[in-house]
């Protein structure tokens, strides 16, 4: 009898709460006090030379409801006139009522929101308040004018030094981890590549090794065996000839490899049309690879290729590509699987040009053709 009892007095117990719950789903949620935000500059100038500085602070006061809930807080950013579509969105703590964001961070957005480096863009920021996956409130709506900058190359890709005895006649320091050619990983997955000048391998010139962080620890060098294995502290690695050596490395699985890439530009926009290649000669004051002065007419193009062969060769991206003169741009070696089909280049206008490689970062190979 007591047990009958119990679950009676349980199932009553379980109706109330179920009753209960239900007049909570009724409740309606008030926002008696919208949240607010604002900024404490109307305009930003983005610099990369201070990536990890402040360039923003925010202060921000959460909103009030009743019945009192929990929330989660974000600042959402977008581009005036777009209505926050797309938009980005950045965490902030309950328990705080201001938060900087620093240059890079800023740039980030700038870069998730399309919006173009070097020309100011207003952008909107507003505080959002979420209940859950469905239930948003947002503050007010403030807006400031943000310059971004592009992203230097050097800064964001991962890289490991190749210092060494070839490295003094090439531009850089001999045997200095930290001013030396480096080799950098445009996927970021511990596979590095990249080239390097040697002028002469008489003696010990022309050797070299593998440090990371730019600096000796945990260095790498041939395992003794010539085989392309490396191990930590290992042996001195010698270029098997004068001039451009294109190196990868896959710093994880400890292997190396090095094969000779001497490069010129053919093409029916040059002197020799197709038949031969006007080589490049190195500039160890400017690191990069020159042709100073070359005839290019408007009706051919032109491509960079190694070893008068066909196995290395720069490029664009996709489809062939008008250079403007002076203006620096972004090449691709198709060795790297970069390049769709096989595009060439061209100049607008006949005449004399300058032409310049600058190879000393394998994630943004940059071309340069000016018009004498």
């Amino acid at each position: 009898m007591k047990n009958i009892f119990k679950i009676f007095l349980l199932g009553i117990i379980a109706s109330f709460i179920i009753s209960c719950e239900g007049d909570d789903e009724k409740l309606v949620l008030d926002n008696t006090s919208q949240s607010i935000i604002s900024a404490d500059k109307a305009s930003v100038i983005l610099n990369e030379t201070t990536a990890s500085q402040a360039a923003l602070t925010f202060t921000y006061k959460n909103p009030v409801f009743t019945p009192s809930i929990a929330f989660t807080n974000s600042v959402e950013f977008g581009v005036v006139g777009t209505n926050f579509s797309p938009s980005a969105t950045q965490e902030v703590s309950m328990g705080q009522s201001t938060f900087s964001l620093t240059h890079l961070e800023l740039n980030n957005i700038l870069a998730t929101l399309s919006v173009v480096p070097n020309s100011a863009k207003a952008i909107e920021v507003r505080l959002k308040s979420s209940v859950n996956s469905v239930t948003k409130f947002y503050s007010n709506i403030i807006t400031v004018n943000i310059t971004g900058y592009t992203p230097n190359p050097d800064l964001v890709y991962p890289k490991i030094n190749v210092p060494g005895a070839y490295a003094g006649a090439a531009g850089y320091a001999n045997w200095t981890p930290g001013n030396t050619a480096n080799l950098f990983s445009p996927e970021k997955d511990n596979k590095y590549r990249g080239f390097i000048y040697v002028s002469s391998v008489a003696g010990d010139d022309g050797k070299y090794k593998f440090t990371i962080n730019q600096d000796w620890p945990g260095n790498k060098g041939d395992d003794g065996t010539l085989t392309g294995k490396l191990v930590v502290d290992g042996s001195d690695i010698k270029a098997s000839a004068v001039g451009t050596h294109y190196l990868k490395v896959d710093w994880a699985a400890n292997t190396y490899s090095s094969i000779l890439a001497n490069f010129g530009v053919i093409g029916d926009a040059t002197p020799t049309g197709w038949n031969s290649d006007t080589d490049f000669v190195y500039n160890p004051a400017t690191k990069t690879y020159v042709i100073n002065s070359i005839a290019l007419n408007s009706t051919g193009v032109f491509k960079f290729r190694a070893n008068d062969d066909w196995a290395l060769k720069f490029q664009p991206a996709n489809g062939d590509q008008t250079l403007i003169s002076g203006a620096g741009v972004q090449s691709f070696m198709s060795a790297e699987g970069t390049v769709t089909g096989d595009p060439a280049y061209k100049v607008a206008t006949a005449g004399n040009y300058k032409i310049e490689l600058d190879l000393h970062n394998s994630a943004y190979y940059k071309l340069t053709v000016t018009k004498l």
